[in-house]
């Protein structure tokens, strides 16, 4: 089976649709990848939700990703003597290390790394941004400050500081269990979570090496500030728009959001985009019309795929969220102007061999209205290169590697089939006709597009490019 679109569905799994009927629910209304979020649950309980996505993988015959989300150095208050406060606009409100309990004068914020880099003037936004004080006094152990917009403030609200870079150590003690666990597991891809400089990721790759992709999650606006030397330290990128959306002001958000994807898209390299994006799914079997045009936006924009949340995690709903962003994605496909927007954003290869030979397969596909391209690569970079170019046909890929057809599973535009390796250039040519046809992707008669590296098997040499017609 493949999907009748490009752009690819990630799907978080949760309390609503950790089951393995509910996972073959998803799958089979849209999903592509499915998402284990780790600031939630037990590691029995994700090695259990695992187990049934590789079970289903079983039955579907079909390379399935799995994401791993890391929950990263998320910063939250103490707790408060009756469990919640109002502060009003203009009062004094502390912020110490003191771990009794807060009230409406002052809380506990067991940070150190956040008082170490404070000054006169700092904003701190609590609770997703709902509440805004501002320092005017502070030392090692504590700050004092003013509010200048009040509410409501309850245990353990999250603190985010916009626009500081906090010296914080890119991986906590739990990220490591819990990375060292995935990998046991075999998990696809790893989300790195509050990355704020290139080194965060660095320090990431230390420790997964090739064992799965980095997905570094774009929430800090001082990532931004060396937004390509973050891309060019992973292996995808994910618009992580709701604590982005808490540190820069919501009318920055889409054209953040429009950068990275370019910056991604230059790079060849998988960008999702995340968060809220059928929010109203969580509890309605519709989305709002907004929510509907927010997710079709991604997808023009250039986007590799998007994601649902707690659509699918904890909603009501989550088998009509997926479905639902399925159809938006298959109707904007379907749209003549989404290819004039596809030409519009075409970019120059780089001076490689790779970039070039996938360059020229998208002039042979266009020049001759071929239906189908065959890929055969062995880490999946040839792959990904042949989908930066945004081909009008399909992307067949070839990979005797089960690990590297799922890792794919994110990138778009590409339906990955594993098969053994290949020795020679006729055995190349017969698999790519035998698979095309049984996959549905091409009949006898019919041309395709063959894109390859010799010697085979050696990841980084795509140096082939052949049209035959399929006997």
């Amino acid at each position: 089976m493949h999907r009748s679109r490009n752009a690819k569905i990630i799907a978080t799994l949760g309390p609503a649709s950790s089951d393995a009927s509910t996972i073959e629910d998803l799958f089979r209304a849209g999903a592509d990848i499915f998402r284990l979020n780790f600031s939630h649950g037990s590691h029995a309980q994700h090695e259990q939700v695992f187990n049934n996505i590789r079970s289903l993988e079983r039955t579907v015959d079909r390379p399935i990703g799995v994401l791993l989300d890391l929950q990263g150095p998320k910063l939250r208050l103490g707790e408060f003597a009756r469990g919640k406060v109002s502060i009003r606009n203009g009062q004094p409100f502390q912020l110490d290390m003191d771990p009794a309990a807060g009230d409406e004068d002052r809380v506990q914020l067991p940070h150190p790394e956040i008082f170490a880099a404070l000054e006169e003037g700092t904003t701190l936004l609590l609770d997703d941004g709902k509440v805004h004080l501002e320092v005017v006094n502070f030392s090692d152990t504590h700050a004092e400050t003013l509010v200048r917009v009040g509410g409501e403030l309850a245990d353990h609200k999250g603190v985010n500081l916009p626009e500081v870079v906090l010296p914080l150590p890119p991986l906590t003690d739990k990220d490591r269990a819990d990375l060292a666990f995935g990998l046991s597991l075999g998990v696809d891809w790893i989300g790195q979570s509050f990355v704020q400089q290139p080194e965060d990721c660095h320090a990431l790759r230390e420790l997964v090496g090739d064992q799965a992709g980095i997905m570094c999650k774009l929430e800090k606006p001082s990532a931004l500030m060396r937004l390509e030397e973050v891309v060019d330290a992973v292996d995808a990128v994910m618009v992580a728009r709701g604590d982005l959306g808490v540190e820069l002001p919501p009318e920055r958000v889409p054209s953040a959001q429009k950068r990275i994807i370019r910056a991604c898209r230059k790079a060849g390299k998988p960008v999702v985009v995340a968060t809220q994006m059928l929010d109203s799914m969580i509890r309605a079997p519709v989305p709002t019309r907004a929510e509907a045009s927010d997710v079709a936006t991604a997808v023009y924009d250039g986007a590799d795929a998007v994601m649902l949340s707690g659509e699918t995690a904890v909603g009501e709903f989550p088998e009509h969220a997926v479905n639902m962003m399925d159809r938006i994605l298959r109707e904007v496909e379907q749209d003549p102007h989404y290819l004039e927007v596809l030409k519009a954003q075409h970019l120059a290869p780089e001076s490689t061999t790779a970039d070039a030979i996938c360059y020229a397969l998208q002039v042979v596909v266009e020049t001759l209205a071929l239906s189908t391209t065959v890929i055969f690569t062995a880490s999946g970079s040839s792959a990904m290169r042949a989908a930066r170019e945004r081909p009008a046909a399909a992307i067949l890929s070839l990979t005797p590697n089960v690990r590297t057809a799922r890792r794919l599973s994110v990138t778009w535009g590409v339906h990955s089939e594993v098969i053994e390796d290949v020795r020679g250039t006729q055995q190349m040519v017969d698999k790519a006709c035998e698979v095309a046809v049984e996959e549905g992707f091409a009949a006898p008669g019919e041309r395709i597009a063959i894109a390859a590296g010799m010697p085979f098997g050696t990841a980084g040499t795509t140096n082939l490019l052949r049209v035959t017609r399929i006997p």
